[in-house]
């Protein structure tokens, strides 16, 4: 597959960097986002309980939930079915 991301395949990317705490910042390097975009997605994640925000110091990360596990896994069993392959980075 190839051209424009889906939002799933973003959030996906988001998920699965976020496993260990992430600033913003690498977050949106990392997956390839502009700043207002970024917010949108992580304010979704962050709502849905997909992610939450942890305070060090004064920086906050991201990290991933136990029920982003679930979203994770659902959607790369998805993806290999539609793409016989794994989803992956677009980096």
């Amino acid at each position: 597959m190839s051209g424009r991301r889906t939002a799933f395949e973003i959030y996906w990317e988001i998920l699965v960097f976020c496993r260990t705490p992430q600033s913003f910042t690498a977050i949106i390097n990392r997956c390839d986002l502009n700043s207002k975009t970024g917010q949108e997605y992580l304010r979704f994640l962050v709502e849905k309980g997909y992610i939450v925000e942890v305070a060090e110091g004064d920086r906050i990360r991201y990290v991933a939930t136990e029920r982003a596990g679930e979203y994770t896994a659902l959607f790369s069993s998805l993806y290999r079915k539609l793409f016989d392959a794994p989803p992956r980075f677009k980096l």
